[in-house]
């Protein structure tokens, strides 16, 4: 797993490796951010001259200057380039991922750079409307259109990132009313439009059975964060629980020795025709999850840690930066692409083996 997660920090140590830079959009780049916090807080080793905290800083640091006021009056573009196809485009997962980063840093550093820019990544969510007044989250909308046609399809990941970063943010404050009201509110409606009959489903595609390779892994991210949401909030584990447990059991059945299938309503079993990566990844993170009770919980920088901050600050890259406060420095303490996006997600996953 160290070896995956460092062959792609790039030489800038911010996971724009050069072989990826020229398609790589914000969300790629956050999915390993976020891996390489999984990795700090599981207290995984690193080598010698690498910071797990330091890898997901310079992350953070190039979102801070690319949060884009000049449309839509904030939030981040899908791509990270004016030439790259969707750079037009201001997406829900690319500003949620960001607001999971940013909590996630906050509650392991104890900065409160790192909390404000958390909440005003998700308070400008709702603004815009991305996040409506059902709690539907929706997936985005066009910059050139002030973000007024917002694309209303759903993916659970994006759903589910905003939910673990809502309660990261609800430990960070000793249950605050404002992130409980919003965990509350989110988590519930999630759980009811993904969870159909009790067990996890991509309901965008699954089905018509037009889940693109891309979509196949999205539920497994969402389970991965609903077993984060209970660790941060431990009250959610009523409502949680029992669906990762009928989901679990399902996916189990929808499983041979190809793999796992994607659906798992009981027509579809294997993950050579039906699943491959992504069905196999959603699985092992349900089944997984349940191991939930017996995981240590995500280690701080107050704990004895493999991984310090060193300020890193990554290379900046389009856009300019409007918000609560510049990049956090010298401190202590649309869909996840194939490739490299993927093994961040199948990275992530396994780290629950060590916690």
């Amino acid at each position: 797993m160290t070896q995956g997660l460092l062959a792609q920090q790039g030489p800038n140590g911010d996971f724009m490796p050069p072989n990826q830079t020229a398609t790589e959009g914000n969300d790629d780049q956050a999915t390993w951010a976020l891996a390489a916090m999984s990795a700090a807080e599981a207290q995984l080793p690193a080598s010698q001259n690498t910071s797990w905290i330091a890898l997901a800083e310079a992350v953070f640091n190039e979102f801070v200057v690319r949060w884009d006021k000049n449309g839509c009056s904030g939030g981040l573009r899908w791509q990270i380039f004016a030439f790259e196809t969707g750079y037009d485009y201001k997406n829900s997962i690319s500003s949620g991922a960001f607001f999971q980063l940013a909590s996630r840093l906050a509650r392991y550093t104890g900065n409160s750079t790192y909390s404000d820019w958390a909440t005003t990544a998700y308070d400008w969510t709702k603004t815009i409307g991305f996040i409506d007044e059902d709690w539907n989250v929706f997936d985005g909308a066009h910059v050139e259109l002030n973000c007024t046609d917002i694309n209303k399809v759903q993916f659970s990941y994006t759903a589910g990132t905003f939910i673990t970063g809502l309660a990261h943010m609800y430990n960070i404050t000793s249950g605050d009313e404002k992130w409980r009201s919003e965990l509350d509110g989110l988590l519930n409606r999630t759980l009811s439009v993904f969870f159909p009959g009790g067990i996890a489903t991509e309901v965008a595609c699954e089905p018509k059975e037009t889940c693109t390779i891309d979509m196949m892994a999205m539920k497994g991210l969402l389970g991965h964060w609903l077993v984060d949401t209970v660790q941060m909030a431990p009250y959610t584990s009523s409502s949680v629980t029992p669906l990762l447990t009928s989901s679990a059991e399902a996916a189990a059945k929808a499983c041979d020795s190809t793999g796992c299938s994607v659906k798992w309503d009981g027509t579809q079993t294997g993950g050579a025709e039906f699943g491959g990566v992504g069905g196999s990844i959603d699985a092992l993170s349900f089944v997984q999850g349940l191991l939930m009770k017996n995981a240590a919980v995500a280690a701080t920088g107050n704990s004895t840690s493999t991984s310090t901050s060193t300020a890193a600050s990554g290379k900046s890259t389009s856009s300019s930066t409007s918000g609560p406060g510049a990049a956090a420095t010298n401190h202590s303490g649309a869909a996840v692409r194939t490739g490299t996006g993927l093994l961040a997600v199948a990275l992530g996953s396994m780290l629950w083996l060590i916690l």
